[in-house]
């Protein structure tokens, strides 16, 4: 049964095209850790986890990237950046800016810029520009959060969402290096061939 699972969500993300299968792999990822988030919340920071439930709002956009990638791999892959800014715009709002979960719009960004090649490059621009935007423009404009927490509970919980974004912003490079890798061993060989 888990076997089945895990090769059924590997067949959903594959993709021939590395970025495509770039985007699948986070969004899925994230995905897959939203179910976590009211517990690592309960646990660490407050039994008050309202806010969280609401953030399951986004998970279909993150679960929808690889099929919105088969029908069309650039708007796949502009729909992972923009699930993010919209999912951390709504924790701001409902958490708070006291929280710092505006920190994810910092991988929001660095997936916008990765996912696209030069040719594509006003896309990336464009959507970095909007988790820019995101902040400077709404961070002092959010209403009153959903739940209000103490200072030592808003500690607790920025403390929890910068390791959660320096975490996914690890993976995506990790990611993307091996893609680098992948495309020199590929270069390399393509030139040996052609040498000899």
């Amino acid at each position: 049964m888990r076997d089945t699972l895990v090769a059924g969500v590997r067949a959903y993300a594959r993709n021939d095209d590395s970025r495509v299968g770039a985007a699948n792999v986070i969004a899925l990822l994230v995905a897959s850790n939203q179910p976590f988030y009211p517990l690592y919340l309960f646990s660490l920071v407050s039994a008050d986890i309202k806010p969280a439930l609401f953030t399951f709002l986004s998970t279909p956009l993150f679960l929808a990237v690889p099929a919105v990638a088969r029908w069309n791999g650039l708007a796949g892959r502009a729909l992972l950046p923009m699930a993010g800014i919209g999912n951390t715009v709504l924790s701001a709002w409902l958490f708070g800016t006291a929280s710092a979960v505006e920190i994810f719009l910092i991988p929001c960004g660095v997936i916008a810029l990765l996912l696209f090649r030069p040719g594509e490059r006003v896309v990336g621009l464009a959507l970095t520009a909007l988790a820019v935007a995101a902040f400077l423009v709404l961070h002092d404009a959010y209403s009153l959060p959903l739940a209000r927490y103490s200072a030592t509970e808003y500690a607790a919980l920025a403390r929890l969402n910068l390791i959660s974004a320096s975490t996914l912003t690890a993976f995506v490079a990790i990611l993307f290096s091996n893609i680098l890798a992948e495309a020199e061993r590929s270069s390399d060989a393509t030139g040996d061939h052609k040498t000899g």
